[in-house]
């Protein structure tokens, strides 16, 4: 039997609960991707109820549905031209002036709605009591109370979907917010000019798109123009309007209309909320006084960093280990299979070495971003922000954009999309060129194989110690940018910080699979393609070898070799030998690959002709010594970024010239600090 498809869209501000809902709502049944055009993050989920198969999509948090920024933009557009059957706004409903804000304008959009009032328990504990059908008949929408984080109320709230979608509710109906007489009568003004093209009433509602014209909005502006018979016409009279509005009011008509919503609001809550003063015990102030005190607080957040990556080495080791036998034992069965040869060869010492060498980390990977999300869903991170304050202000940035270098930790492409909530240009340009010195969760595999190889007792220092070299330098470097190249004022630092929230386990391995997956498309695509590369160049040209076939040990004479050997005198005062050059070659694509290039480089047998399945113990006979692999693993650290991450850096940037200026410095700063680092050791004797 075929179901009937409904297609929602949630939306909400941030910090709404929103995506917990979201997650609550569709669990694994989710993909990621991006908005067409743009690189603001896309999430869509799948529900099957009844007879109904619902499609969420969950839009990007946002406070307005103006035109400031992507995020808006790309909300309101998506609710205008896809006209999903039903949109949720999901509510804070112990903040409800704030949250209602949003809902106001979504009313004005004459679209289906249902309100979510999330996170009831919360606003309870206020003494907030909330009469929801009251609410809901002021407002014109049906209203659900929720609580996502215990997945209180969602399925009411996917009946209600149902409900609404089909017509049977009996609560919505269209209201009308009054914005005073005279912005009334030129909304009306507009109005007449736009009618005398049926066909754009027919697809947006023509108050809404009075009421946008009369806030200068630039993209209603040019959404208009694209109806040129009456296009000059309505700008020419909303132009007028404005101009009416301000003599009268000695007010810009936007904020004229904003104090209009808020009345609404305002008279609205009257109505339907009752404040009861209860003695409370509210844990955020407390917690804050112990997390972002001015003198404890940083040397906590640095201590809550080192465990994360303590945690990381010493939890992942184990299914790390667990995972490199049974790919060890996969390429044992193929070469039992598989007659000598080329094929054998291949899929053995390329594929399952190259591809095997990366896979086993995806256990630390996991953990890693098991933290992350912790840090996110506590409400932990925006903490960070606050008290990276005043470091940053050593750079000329403030708090908020230490969030972006934050999110590097997991991947820099979407952390240097993060950006874009920096509103001075220089800031955006400055967090973007020191971002890829944040080490990403890409380069994490070569830390763990590497430190765990070289310092086993010290391995989770090792690796910590990796990242604060990291954030040192993007300290420093963004210093000496903002002196040099990005000179101007700083924007001060205002930024929300949400209450402490308990995070639930669904919720966390939520954010922990949806980073796992991407981890996993890598190594089935690029890293793949790229272990094939490099197991044919390390194979051919095959009249070098007395077989017709390669051997893992005689990779001299290989057109790799050939490659690694001409770049290898500007690597060797670093400790680098041939094949870490090929490494870092191989990692100008993705930095996973030189784990998988190493899996293919480093000899699998010992000199008695026996195999060798870890690579780590390969590595430990290759001759490399601890300071040169810790000059290796810095070397990683800084060196050019990934192309993923180059192309958003042109996208956001809009220009080649920033890309390829961070791949110039970044090569130049990582030759210097390796130089420094094995140089040094040699002359102390490590």
């Amino acid at each position: 039997m075929h179901k009937e498809t409904i297609r929602a869209a949630l939306i909400g501000n941030p910090n709404s609960g929103k995506t917990t809902i979201f997650n609550e709502m569709t669990g694994a049944r989710q993909k990621v991707g991006n908005w067409a055009g743009v690189t603001v993050e896309k999430k869509e989920g799948q529900i099957e109820h009844n007879d109904h198969h619902i499609e969420i999509t969950d839009l990007p948090g946002t406070y307005s549905l103006t035109a400031y920024t992507i995020e808006e933009i790309v909300s309101r557009n998506f609710i205008l031209d896809e006209k999903p059957d039903v949109v949720i706004d999901v509510i804070d409903s112990s903040n409800l002036e704030r949250s209602l804000y949003l809902a106001t304008q979504l009313i004005e959009l004459n679209t289906k709605l249902i309100f979510a009032l999330n996170m009831m328990d919360i606003a309870t504990s206020k003494g907030h009591n909330i009469n929801k059908e009251k609410l809901a008949a002021l407002l014109g929408v049906p209203v659900i109370f929720t609580i996502g984080n215990k997945g209180s109320g969602v399925e009411d709230l996917v009946e209600k979907i149902v409900e609404v979608a089909e017509d049977r509710n009996t609560v919505s109906r269209h209201i009308h917010i009054a914005y005073g007489r005279e912005v009334e009568k030129e909304i009306k003004n507009i109005q007449s000019v736009i009618w005398r093209n049926p066909e754009i009433g027919e697809k947006y509602s023509t108050r809404w798109l009075s009421l946008k014209l009369i806030e200068n909005d630039n993209e209603v502006i040019d959404t208009v123009s694209f109806f040129p018979e009456i296009a000059d016409d309505v700008i020419k009279q909303a132009e007028q309007s404005r101009a009416a509005i301000r003599e009268i009011y000695k007010e810009d008509p936007e904020i004229i209309i904003s104090d209009q919503r808020y009345g609404f609001i305002n008279g609205a809550l009257k109505e339907c909320l009752k404040i009861k003063l209860i003695k409370r015990i509210d844990i955020s102030p407390k917690v804050d006084l112990f997390l972002t005190n001015c003198f404890i607080g940083i040397p906590k957040f640095i201590f809550f960093i080192w465990g994360m990556f303590q945690s990381t080495f010493k939890l992942g080791a184990i299914p790390a280990d667990f995972l490199a036998a049974l790919i060890g034992y996969a390429g044992e069965a193929i070469s039992f299979i598989l007659p000598a040869g080329l094929l054998q060869d291949m899929i053995v010492n390329g594929i399952i070495g190259g591809v095997g060498a990366v896979l086993v980390f995806l256990p630390n990977i996991l953990i890693l971003f098991f933290f992350i999300a912790l840090f996110e869903d506590t409400g932990y991170m925006a903490r960070a922000a606050f008290l990276m304050d005043k470091f940053m202000h050593i750079i000329g940035l403030h708090g908020r954009a230490f969030i972006p270098m934050l999110m590097g930790f997991g991947c820099n492409a979407p952390a240097i999309m993060a950006t874009r909530t920096l509103e001075n240009e220089n800031d955006r340009l400055l967090s973007i060129l020191i971002n890829p010195l944040i080490s990403c969760s890409a380069r994490l595999p070569v830390y763990i194989l590497v430190a765990g190889t070289f310092f086993p007792q010290h391995a989770g220092n090792a690796i910590f110690s990796i990242y604060a070299i990291g954030i040192v330098l993007a300290i420093v470097v963004g210093k000496l940018f903002r002196i040099t190249l990005f000179k101007g004022e700083i924007a001060p630092f205002v930024m929300e910080l949400p209450p402490y929230r308990m995070p639930t386990i669904k919720g966390l391995a939520m954010h922990m699979w949806e980073r796992g997956k991407i981890f996993l498309q890598k190594a089935t695509g690029m890293i793949l393609i790229g272990s094939i590369i490099i197991w044919a160049l390390s194979a051919f040209p095959l009249n070098r070898h007395e077989t017709d076939y390669p051997d893992n040990q005689t990779m001299e004479g290989s057109y790799l070799s050939m490659l690694g050997k001409s770049i290898t005198p500007v690597l060797k005062p670093l400790g680098m030998d041939w094949r870490e050059s090929v490494a870092l070659i191989s990692g100008l694509a993705a930095k996973e690959i030189i784990v998988s290039t190493m899996g293919v480089l480093y000899p699998g047998k010992n000199n008695n002709g026996e195999k060798i399945q870890k690579l780590s113990t390969r590595l430990k006979h290759s001759g490399m010594t601890p300071i040169a692999a810790y000059s290796f693993m810095v070397f990683v650290l800084i060196y050019t970024p990934c192309l993923a991450t180059l192309a958003v850096m042109k996208r956001e940037t809009n220009s080649w010239k920033w890309p390829l200026f961070a791949v110039g410095y970044s090569l130049v700063l990582a030759w210097i600090m390796s130089f420094m680092i094995f140089q040094t050791g040699k002359i102390i004797g490590f």
